[in-house]
């Protein structure tokens, strides 16, 4: 049975994919930051450590899914986030996060990680979610 963390793991691109629906959305903020202040060294830090705290998330869910690789796949699942905004930006389609979900899956399949088929990413209980 996959666990709560693949689905939160999975669930990550369902929420990425409802914000990129939405009107107002420009992407990620601390990515805009640098892009306009990249000489200023306090906005690369805040966002070099924004983006470390979201791969760190992955890597301690891999972790606990006992995934031999976790350093390497959380890192490979955060470009999959990073990418999957720049292409929603560019081409102005919802759709890019599926696309970086079905890639997470084979990701996680490749891991050894049980995946529900399709990639489904079905509600956890209240009691069984997880604080990120």
């Amino acid at each position: 049975m996959p666990s709560v963390c693949a689905f939160s793991i999975l669930g990550t691109f369902d929420s990425l994919e409802r914000r990129f629906s939405a009107k107002d959305f420009r992407g990620c903020p601390f990515v805009n930051a640098v892009a306009e202040l990249g000489e200023d060294r306090s906005v690369r830090k805040v966002a070099v450590a924004f983006k470390e705290s979201r791969r760190l998330w992955f890597r301690n869910l891999l972790v606990q899914l006992g995934v031999a690789q976790a350093e390497a796949l959380a890192t490979q699942l955060a470009l999959l986030v990073d990418g999957s905004i720049a292409q929603d930006l560019v081409r102005n389609d919802p759709a890019m996060a599926r696309a970086a979900k079905e890639a997470a899956t084979v990701l996680l399949r490749n891991a050894g990680v049980k995946v529900a088929v399709g990639g489904a990413t079905p509600k956890p209980k209240p009691a069984a979610k997880m604080r990120r």
